[in-house]
């Protein structure tokens, strides 16, 4: 097989376009000597004369259009490979994999990649829905190139194998049944639910959470029932079973229902996104966080 040389193709068209040796060296900076003896071994290469001498000039043989037929193919191509190239180096193109924890994924990964279908329809996100711990295991495993995951769940700031980026604080409200006396009660307090039973995972980052929230509102939750989904504890919730701390990015869609915002100190949840310490400096991804950080509103 012939090994072939761009470069050598490139005189070798030019050629057939400026028509002269001289007008080829001009056009490519190149002495005339030189791009006769590139010429040359291209012809030895591929064991065929390419030139015919015609008085001053010389004239392309049928083999040399034969090559540059099939040479033009390779350089539409090459010029396609530089074209995806420049959109990589702009952030244009590429691939992003994120890891998200389930309420993140329609709250902000989903209008993140509707967003970028607008900006930069050449970057490709794929989705896969992790809990929080587990995200930044994917992460670190090389699975994932991007996590969503919950502060409190995150390794801390001085790890060295992630860079973290602060999305948002999603506030915590409170799940009632629609029956409830307090459904409507102005100015209320976590603690004047205190008596209640709650709904909440027996262990795990939610577990967490509404545990603190309530201590810090000064009594312990009596856990009434066992959930993890948003689903089982929305369902039970309407079916006055108990009540619950729900974030607000989650989409309740549930008539019987009532969410309700509390008064200070009003708990919140911390949504971080975290790369692999300099993967944010891959244009794709920096792109993607962008995204990210825009619907967040940060």
């Amino acid at each position: 097989m012939v090994d072939w040389d761009i470069r050598k193709l490139q005189i070798l068209r030019t050629l057939r376009e400026r028509g002269t040796v001289t007008a080829t060296a001009e056009a490519l900076r190149m002495t005339p000597s030189a791009v006769s003896q590139q010429l040359t071994n291209l012809a030895k290469q591929v064991g065929v004369p390419l030139l015919q001498a015609q008085g001053r000039r010389v004239r392309l043989t049928d083999a040399a259009r034969l090559v540059l037929r099939h040479a033009e193919a390779v350089f539409e191509q090459l010029e396609r490979a530089d074209a995806e190239l420049a959109a990589y180096r702009h952030g244009e193109a590429g691939e992003v994999r994120v890891g998200a924890f389930s309420t993140a994924v329609p709250a902000l990964v989903v209008p993140a990649v509707r967003a970028l279908r607008e900006t930069a329809p050449g970057v490709v996100v794929r989705v896969r829905e992790a809990e929080a711990g587990e995200a930044y295991e994917l992460l670190a495993g090389g699975e994932v190139d991007l996590a969503l995951s919950l502060a409190a769940q995150a390794p801390t700031v001085g790890d060295a194998r992630f860079t973290r980026v602060p999305l948002l604080a999603d506030p915590l409200d409170v799940a009632l049944p629609a029956g409830h006396e307090l459904a409507a009660a102005e100015g209320l307090r976590l603690a004047d639910l205190a008596g209640e039973d709650w709904i909440f995972g027996g262990s795990g980052p939610w577990s967490d959470i509404t545990r603190g929230a309530c201590e810090a509102a000064g009594f312990s939750p009596r856990q009434g029932h066992s959930a993890a989904g948003w689903t089982a504890i929305l369902a039970m919730v309407e079916a006055g079973m108990g009540v619950a701390l729900v974030p607000r990015m989650v989409e309740v869609g549930r008539g019987g229902v009532v969410m309700r915002e509390v008064a200070e100190p009003r708990p919140v949840r911390h949504v971080v996104a975290a790369v692999r310490r300099g993967g944010e400096e891959a244009p794709a991804i920096g792109r993607a966080l962008g995204a990210l950080r825009s619907v967040a509103g940060t």
